[in-house]
């Protein structure tokens, strides 16, 4: 089958790729050092042994005939210690080789997580879940195959290759240049097999990257997907890249499975040139039986590495895929960093000041706000409403630096955030939004996030502000329930009310809520913000909502359309002026 020329991306650099996979080897240099002195140790053992075999056979054929049967013997024990020597070598440089592969995808996994904690979210929102997924579980474990197992091939290869050599000269210069044909025909056959097959490889870790990411997106989206009846078009979607994937995993493997029989052909072919060559030797007296028998023993472990190595191709241009796939996540830019002169902020009052603020996702995009301004004295509710799309997350994505804007600036207590730390930052915000995310963990765990020192009493009083507590209290643990991953055995409003509580908890100043009380009822609503306006006396609070019934006490209510604040004040005012803000009222209500 022959792969579509625009589906196979351009190959990348295997060089560097292997010289960033020898560095991370590297940090193994002592075990590394070790297991390469032990494979040399096994090597030798073995490459002494079809010379004791060519010796026995010598002494077995003696040109008078008498067979010299203490010399066999003698030769025969030799080589058996050898080949037992040689077995217990190659078992120890196993078991390092995979304590080496052990550590070093540990490390590189390792790293892929931190990176990916330190992406910017812009990254997170561009790029499916269930790709990158894919990169920290499939591909790494590509690559410990690759190393586990190729590792221990690699190092053995060439020590036969050189050490058959040097023995087959020693034995017969002349057989050894068989050797000058048949040798370059499967380098280059090798070669060229391996340009063909690398990008296969890469389209098959993509294929089943985007496949990964379609199955992530539409198992988390169950309720939805069967509530409006779309199993059969998303199947065909499914079955589309279930195809593209399977024909990607078959180009790849068929191609890489030609290369270990064609070698092996051409490896044969030299045998028999030696066993012929050698025949016509022995019959003109240039060459012992013996001699022969060792010269063909070495050829073997001279052809069989190369043998090997295309053997292993198909895993070492998967390895090679899948680390690519690993470095270029590795290369992506991180979030800005903070800027040398930047200081912790100590937020005392919680004034917040934005002034002319506009922001663009991207250069080529309409800006999502426009010269938007606002100030949200210590300790107000700001209320912001408008249409979808207009921009109100993404304000909230600036106040927490998640982007930063490309006009205007943000001060917090006078002090301007693009020159604050921005773990400071976000530690003055605790925060509420509509997606609830739980961990696998206790109830009281998952309130306790944001102030893991809390104590039970304190996690007990959240929990009852934020009407929580009954049924909490009503659990078999009580506050040290469970919860799995996503919260799956608590319902959707009950997840809600825990993240409220987990908000109430952390000791900030400034507070989002982000359509936080989407999932609960109206009543439970009002109650929470009742107790929510107690709590919050001292904190500023920014509060995204569409239900306008929540937001009638906010200090500032503003109503961004088109990304600009079209009108702000309070309740009351707005009505008054009938404008936007009473329009949507009255949609609501009337």
């Amino acid at each position: 089958m022959r792969p579509r020329n625009d589906t196979i991306q351009r190959p990348r650099n295997a060089r560097a790729t292997l010289r960033r996979l020898a560095a991370y080897l590297l940090r193994c240099a002592p075990l590394l050092a070790l297991a390469i002195a032990l494979s040399l140790a096994g090597n030798l053992l073995a490459l002494i042994a079809p010379t004791l075999c060519g010796h026995a056979i010598d002494a077995i054929a003696a040109p008078d005939g008498h067979v010299d049967f203490p010399a066999v013997s003698h030769f025969a024990a030799l080589m058996a210690a050898c080949h037992l020597a040689a077995a217990l070598l190659a078992y120890a440089v196993t078991q390092l080789v995979l304590r080496i592969s052990q550590r070093t995808v540990r490390t590189m996994r390792a790293e892929l997580f931190d990176k990916l904690m330190r992406l910017p979210i812009g990254y997170h929102d561009t790029h499916p879940t269930g790709d990158l997924l894919s990169r920290i579980s499939y591909d790494i474990d590509t690559v410990n195959t690759s190393l586990s197992n190729d590792l221990v091939q690699l190092l053995t290869s060439a020590i036969t290759v050189l050490g058959s050599l040097a023995m087959m000269l020693r034995l017969s210069p002349p057989l050894v240049a068989v050797f000058a044909v048949t040798v370059p025909l499967a380098l280059l056959f090798t070669r060229f097999m391996a340009r063909r097959v690398r990008p296969l490889f890469h389209l098959r870790s993509r294929c089943l990257g985007d496949m990964n990411a379609f199955i992530e997106e539409h198992v988390s989206g169950q309720r939805t997907l069967r509530a409006y009846g779309r199993q059969d078009d998303i199947l065909a979607r499914f079955e589309r890249r279930n195809a593209d994937a399977a024909d990607s995993y078959y180009q790849a493997e068929y191609y890489a499975s030609i290369t270990g029989p064609s070698v092996n052909a051409i490896n044969n072919l030299s045998l028999t040139l030696i066993s012929v060559c050698g025949a016509l030797m022995y019959l003109a007296r240039a060459i012992s039986l013996g001699d022969i028998s060792s010269f063909v023993l070495y050829s073997r472990r001279f052809s069989g590495p190369i043998n090997e190595a295309a053997n292993i191709l198909s895993e070492l241009q998967s390895a090679l895929a899948a680390a690519e796939r690993i470095f270029t996540l590795l290369d992506e830019p991180e979030e800005t960093p903070d800027p040398p002169d930047a200081d912790p902020l100590d937020v005392t009052a919680g004034d917040v000041d934005i002034a002319h603020l506009g922001f663009a996702y991207a250069p080529d995009t309409p800006p999502v706000l426009k010269d938007v301004s606002l100030h949200a004295p210590p300790g107000s509710m700001v209320a912001i409403v408008g249409p979808t799309g207009a921009g109100k997350t993404t304000l909230v994505n600036l106040l927490m630096r998640f982007y930063d804007p490309q006009t205007g600036d943000i001060a917090i207590d006078g002090q301007p955030i693009r020159h604050a730390t921005r773990l400071s930052l976000r530690a003055a915000f605790s925060m509420v939004l509509q997606d609830t995310w739980l961990f696998s963990g206790s109830i009281h765990d998952n309130i306790a996030y944001g102030a893991p020192n809390a104590s039970r009493q304190r996690v007990a009083e959240a929990a009852h502000a934020a009407h929580i507590d009954t049924m909490i209290e009503h659990l078999p643990n009580g506050y040290d329930t469970l919860v799995t991953e996503d919260g799956a055995a608590i319902s959707k409003g009950q997840k809600q009310l825990l993240t409220i509580a987990r908000a109430m908890l952390q000791p900030a100043r400034l507070l989002i809520l982000d359509e936080a009380t989407s999932n609960v009822d109206l009543k439970t609503e009002l109650a929470i913000q009742n107790a929510m306006r107690t709590l919050i006396r001292d904190k500023t609070c920014f509060v995204i909502a569409h239900r306008l019934s929540t937001i009638r006490h906010a200090d500032i209510i503003l109503v961004i359309r088109d990304g600009r604040i079209v009108e702000q004040g309070t309740h009351d005012q707005l009505m008054r002026r009938d404008g936007a803000y009473a329009a949507l009222y009255r949609a609501q209500f009337e």
